[in-house]
């Protein structure tokens, strides 16, 4: 599609029509509407006429906010260099983007890739970034291999810029924004499926995403979606593209006037303004513990959306430092009966919740945070909040830590009494990954990103609550080589409590192979993931998992071949290993029958850990028996994992 032109491929119109199909249903709803909400006609703008006074591309893209509350973090720079400076650095401001040589990492240098049927090709035009489509079809009947009804797209928008990118197509009905089927892996330097990044069953249909209705809910700041459903077509509106300024201070308008208006007085009236005057501003870090942490929550959590504040018209109407539960509380299965709006969802789709939570109402996927901090005992009876630990202005863009707070120096601000002789506590060495307080006390059990990550729920191993709801504890997450049966042995010393029975499984198979062969696929992507973490490496020995993450290369969800073939290359021989994860199977099984005869072959397979617990024999071949019957009775229900 060029400026100039509305022409469109016949196969493309269906692959962009099957997106409208299922966007434009969820205009103005969202996961948990009811069904009578406003579903709208498929959309009838294919062939309309574009403004002559305005380039095409300009009105796919979103609309700045026009109102007189916003001002934008460019308003905020000449005031506050430094914080502007900061924030600019961090991903939190990247987090959307139109595109340009600054925002794109991907490689658009005439790359094909496949989908459904067409045929991509990523092509770089000065500062524009473009895809060409063409039917595969239409290139097999074609003398000279192309496609005669080619179209050229201009893409727009791009999400992301830490761990992967992905980008948008404009979707014909306004600024509808729509998802390119491609995104960009950073580390890995590829293009791989958009879907095969995700926990995602792999039966099931591709899912189309609509940005309008959905990512802008939380990686802008001020969103207005503004369906228009007369005219069948989104009109959506920001502030800001990224997490900016405003999305955590407030709206700045009445403080840049109040600014301007000081700067015009003399000394005296200044200061009597000062005194008089509301600052209009909200700093986070001076509120309440509760209402600081909402300003994260608000993006960060699981929201439930009151459809008395019209917010796909007029946005949302929670403002930093009001009481976030009174416009967008927050969904916590764990109080399911004093959250009555949730009830009717849950009677009608009892299986609902299992995408974001596990069994006991904790949160297990990333971007969710503010849902795993409110089941902490440390911000339900004390004054812990999202500023005790990270800070947008004097920390590492990667997580946002302030100074220290990696280390034990993040819980001993409360504890400080265990500070002088922290192995008592902890009964490991001081300097080990054993007597970190994070390890065992906020495990990395929530996934995201194709990772496991920290769940911010502190609490403590538990065996029964393993058992119950599924979740890995975090002394199996290091001892990699452990069972159940002995973490509940050394909980029941440490604790003076009976110790928990546990099934058979778990009394001769270490924990962390019973959940990568067995477990359903998030428990697998965790498993394999702590397979290649460093600390637990070093506590639990490294080679015998090989034979264990070969196996999970052939793992039926492409995001768990991923994780698993990151931790092999951290294992001894295994470092030059090539494997595409979204290979064919009969590739993949080849590289999995590769991996293993390297494992074979490496003279160091010699291991001081009990072998049968690892599935070893002996002679350390091996029981191949019990691998296969671990993977024949896998628990394959599908899942999609909502990060």
């Amino acid at each position: 599609m060029n400026d100039n032109s509305t022409r469109h491929h016949p196969s493309t119109m269906r692959w962009i029509v099957a997106i409208g199909a299922v966007v434009i249903i969820l205009i103005g709803i969202n996961l948990f509407d009811s069904p009578n909400q406003f579903k709208p006609d498929l959309p009838n703008q294919f062939n309309s006429e574009p403004n002559p006074t305005a380039s095409l591309h300009q009105t796919t893209l979103p609309y700045q906010r026009t109102d007189n509350e916003y001002v934008g973090s460019n308003s905020c720079k000449e005031c506050h260099t430094d914080e502007h400076k900061s924030w600019h650095d961090s991903y939190h401001r990247s987090m959307t983007q139109i595109m340009s040589p600054e925002s794109v990492k991907a490689a658009f240098n005439g790359q094909s890739l496949i989908f459904e049927g067409e045929r991509f090709t990523m092509q770089k035009r000065g500062e524009e970034y473009w895809t060409t489509i063409e039917s595969i079809d239409a290139t097999k009947n074609s003398p000279n291999g192309k496609d005669p009804n080619a179209i050229d797209v201009r893409m727009g928008m791009v999400t992301g810029s830490h761990h992967m990118q992905v980008f948008w197509l404009p979707g014909m009905m306004g600024n509808l924004q729509i998802g390119f089927p491609f995104a960009w892996l950073i580390e890995e330097k590829r293009w791989a499926p958009r879907n095969s990044l995700f926990i995602r069953n792999p039966h099931s249909v591709i899912s189309k995403e609509n940005w309008n209705m959905n990512c802008i809910r939380c990686h802008t700041t001020g969103p207005k979606p503004k369906p228009n459903k007369k005219e069948q077509r989104f009109e959506s509106e920001v502030a800001d593209l990224g997490i900016s300024c405003e999305a955590c201070h407030g709206p700045g308008q009445q403080h840049v006037d109040r600014q301007l208006s000081l700067a015009k007085m003399t000394n005296e009236e200044r200061t009597k303004a000062i005194a008089s005057q509301p600052l209009s501003i909200i700093q986070p870090a001076d509120l309440d513990h509760k209402r600081s942490t909402q300003v994260c929550g608000s993006c960060h959590g699981m929201k439930w959306f009151d459809k008395s504040e019209n917010w796909t018209e007029k946005g949302f109407s929670y403002r930093p430092g009001d009481d976030l539960a009174k416009t967008t509380p927050i969904i916590q299965p764990s109080k399911a009966n004093e959250q009555d709006w949730l009830k009717p969802v849950l009677e009608n789709n009892p299986e609902i919740l299992d995408d974001f939570f596990w069994e006991d109402g904790k949160i297990r996927v990333t971007g969710r945070e503010y849902n795993g901090l409110l089941e902490s005992p440390c911000h339900q009876r004390g004054t812990m909040s999202c500023v005790s630990c990270h800070s947008m202005h004097n920390s590492d863009p990667n997580d946002q830590l302030a100074s220290g707070m990696r280390t034990n120096k993040a819980c001993l601000q409360c504890h400080k009494e265990m500070g002088d002789n922290i192995s008592a506590h902890t009964l490991h060495p001081v300097n080990s990954a054993g007597s970190n307080c994070y390890n065992c006390h906020m495990p990395h059990t929530s996934y995201g990103l194709l990772k496991a990550i920290r769940s911010h729920t502190i609490e403590t191993p538990n065996i029964a609550t393993t058992l119950k709801t599924g979740r890995p504890n975090a002394c199996n997450l290091c001892h990699l080589d452990k069972t159940l049966d002995w973490t509940a042995e050394h909980l029941a010393k440490r604790t003076n409590k009976p110790k928990t029975n546990v099934p058979p499984i778990h009394k001769t198979t270490a924990a962390s192979i019973v959940w990568l062969l067995n477990g359903e696929a998030g428990q697998r992507a965790l498993a394999a993931w702590h397979m290649g973490w460093e600390p637990a490496l070093k506590i639990s020995g490294t080679g015998w998992q090989s034979p264990i993450l070969a196996d999970s290369l052939n793992d039926p969800y492409s995001a768990v071949r991923y994780i698993a073939n990151k931790a092999l290359l951290k294992q001894p021989g295994f470092n030059s290993f090539k494997f595409d994860f979204v290979a064919d199977e009969d590739e993949r099984l080849e590289n999995q029958k590769r991996a293993m005869e390297i494992w074979l072959n490496n003279e160091k397979r010699k291991y001081t850990i009990p072998l049968d617990t690892i599935l070893l024999d002996e002679q350390g071949g091996r029981q191949k028996k019990r691998v296969q019957d671990l993977i024949k009775t896998r628990n394959n229900r599908p899942m999609r994992l909502r990060e």
